[in-house]
């Protein structure tokens, strides 16, 4: 089961159907597979997620490792009690890409009971690291909209 909450992994099926309507579907960005102990994501690199100089959008990246890191924390917590949102994120864009996908992978630095850390690491289809990223959880006492 590894990091997930509850007595079943969750489905990357279940929860792309529910980024319908948002800027996560909007950008093209699909969830491909809850591992042991990460969220794993892509992205395409397209008209939606390029800056005007032709290459991905440091935004684009940002949105695609918040994205990664807040389905990845909700789903490591009771979601009928707790949800969990971003506090901080920053990322470090260390290679242009233009064309193609890019894969994000979440997985956890700290889990504590408030906050969470993600280390999201995002790479092109060579396995070149384009973007890294750390982001920051706060975990909330309330149901989550995930």
């Amino acid at each position: 089961m590894g990091i997930w909450f509850g007595d079943r992994r969750p489905s990357a099926d279940d929860v792309n159907a529910r980024c319908e309507n948002t800027a996560i579907r909007a950008l093209g960005i699909e969830i491909t597979e809850f591992g042991d102990d990460s969220l794993i994501g892509r992205m395409p690199v397209d008209a939606r997620t390029r800056q005007p100089g032709g290459v991905l959008h440091g935004g684009s990246s940002v949105l695609f490792a918040e994205t990664l890191a807040s389905l990845a924390a909700s789903f490591t917590v009771d979601r009928e009690q707790f949800s969990c949102v971003g506090m901080e994120i920053n990322a470090n864009h260390v290679r242009p890409i233009s064309e193609g996908w890019v894969t994000g992978a979440a997985t956890p630095i700290s889990r504590g009971r408030t906050t969470q850390v993600w280390d999201i690491r995002i790479t092109d289809e060579q396995g070149r690291l384009v973007c890294v990223s750390r982001c920051t959880m706060a975990v909330l006492g309330m149901p989550s909209p995930y």
